[in-house]
């Protein structure tokens, strides 16, 4: 090599050398990342903006100015922990840097910590007493939102939900990142049986937090209120995980267990025909949960059926009624309610029913119970045989005989000759009726039709004309014999000379 080239090399490596050893404006760098930072907060971007102040801080790590440009941009995407991290940090790099301190407050306010944000506002104040006007909203805030929290507690106290939820959607609006309000408000909605509004809530705090206790519970609480005994139990467990001291998750597995057995043992009386030990330990199970209505529908669902089992409709269907009031589609109690109407004889109220069920359900069957009703609504409008004759619908023909004998003697018009005109006309009209209830009802054809709800009045009913007289001749006999005496009055008005005015026509 010539002693010109290495003389070339050596002037290059003393460049280089030179180039290293140059002093960075380390300050002046930071700052123009800040600027950038700054520019990119000015067009709303805030995620660059974070990126070029967290730069900024990289390079600079003591200067406070950038801790508080970073927690403003991150208070913009509602990050207000991450802001509050950095407004702390500004502060504490400089003390008397207000607008740390000032972005402070407005963290704690939003968060929901109103003892820190008062706390740092008298910070403040005791440093800064002369620029009260700078903090008078926050003031504001703090004193507005511990009003709306002793309102919720009230309210809540009172089961007031729907008022906790209007109050804390006002507290959301001063704190939108405070996650007991949030807590607070689903589980409201939970208990106003918004289940899908809580559940959207619950799995917001989720997002952010999978170990958010009040979030697991809220829907633990859906669950055991549409329910779903086993999936809330397991929810709750899972409170008590995260948070071993969550007191309301601890009664809940208490009411969830309590809820279970109690139902269980009821069912298990009921089964085995130990029909008030039932009553008494489904009773019982109500008590556990008012708050609960899916479960407690099928509670009163389950009474009714004991005392439809103990033939005792009127009650079953105020339980019915009890629990169609908690559960409006529920549709297994509206079917026992109308069987209870059926048996009340209130059949209009059971084809309203019928045709309500009809509507939720549409199906063969819904319509085949409609039809029923409808079918037995108008039999209810004909003339009760089995009642006019004093029997039960089982009656057996033997037991027909006998009850009609009865009722015949009864009101024989001849027993009621020496009454008001009043009387003899009812004791005839009855007697009628006598004689006409006994012909269909010992009729195996017309029984048939008549327990069918067909008119036994149509054409092809096949009209007759009966002397009552006749049917009452026929058991007691006629001319001479003990029974002579009876009919020696004969009917009012030659009745027993087949007076038209006392034959009837039917079917």
């Amino acid at each position: 090599m010539t002693e010109n080239g290495q003389q070339n090399m050596s002037e290059e490596d003393d460049f280089m050398d030179t180039q290293e050893q140059l002093p960075r404006d380390i300050e002046k760098e930071a700052e123009d990342e800040k600027n950038t930072g700054n520019n990119f907060y000015k067009q709303k971007d805030y995620f660059k903006a974070i990126k070029f102040y967290t730069n900024a801080i990289n390079l600079m790590p003591e200067k406070a100015a950038y801790y508080g440009n970073r927690a403003a941009a991150y208070m913009m995407i509602s990050n207000f922990s991450s802001a509050l991290d950095d407004s702390l940090k500004s502060v504490e790099k400089d003390p008397n840097f207000f607008k740390g301190g000032l972005r402070m407050i407005k963290c704690y306010i939003a968060l929901g910590n109103l003892t820190a944000a008062s706390r740092a506002l008298q910070d403040l104040k005791s440093r800064d007493p002369n620029n009260s006007s700078s903090y008078a909203s926050e003031t504001t805030n703090i004193n507005r939102l511990k009003d709306l929290e002793i309102s919720a507690d009230k309210d809540m106290n009172n089961n007031d939900y729907r008022r906790v939820v209007y109050v804390m959607d006002r507290a959301l609006e001063m704190a939108p990142a405070c996650v007991n309000y949030k807590t607070k408000r689903a589980e409201c909605l939970a208990l106003l049986g918004r289940y899908n509004e809580a559940q959207e809530a619950a799995n917001e705090m989720l997002r952010a937090n999978n170990l958010n206790a009040g979030a697991l519970y809220v829907k633990g609480l859906c669950l055991f209120y549409q329910d779903h005994l086993d999936k809330a139990r397991q929810h709750f467990l899972q409170v008590l995980r995260v948070d071993p001291d969550h007191s309301k998750a601890r009664l809940a597995v208490k009411d969830v267990k309590e809820l279970e057995s109690t139902k269980q043992k009821g069912n298990a009386a009921f089964t085995s025909g130990n029909n008030e030990e039932a009553l008494k330990l489904y009773r019982a199970a109500l008590l556990i949960c008012p708050n609960n209505k899916l479960t407690n529908a099928k509670l009163h669902a389950n009474i009714a059926a004991v005392y439809m089992k103990l033939r005792n409709y009127e009650e079953a269907a105020k339980e019915c009624t009890a629990a169609v009031k908690l559960d409006e589609g529920y549709i297994k109690a509206y079917a026992r309610r109308i069987v209870c109407y059926q048996e009340l004889d209130q059949h209009e109220e059971a084809v309203r029913d019928a045709e309500k069920l009809h509507k939720m359900e549409h199906s063969r069957e819904s319509k085949q119970r409609l039809r029923d009703a409808n079918i037995k609504l108008k039999m209810s409008k004909r003339k009760d045989y089995y009642k006019i004759l004093g029997c039960s619908k089982s009656a057996t023909e033997e037991e027909i005989k006998k009850a009609y004998k009865r009722a015949a003697l009864k009101h024989h018009p001849d027993r009621h000759s020496h009454g008001t005109d009043e009387e003899r006309a009812a004791a005839e009209k009855q007697f009628k009726e006598i004689g006409e209830a006994y012909s269909v009802l010992s009729d195996p054809n017309k029984k048939m039709r008549y327990d069918n709800g067909e008119d036994l009045d149509d054409p092809h009913g096949g009209m007759h004309d009966v002397d009552p007289t006749q049917i009452f001749q026929t058991f007691f006999g006629g001319g001479g014999g003990p029974h002579q005496q009876f009919f020696n009055g004969g009917f009012p008005h030659g009745g027993r000379g087949g007076n038209p005015g006392f034959t009837f026509s039917f079917g």
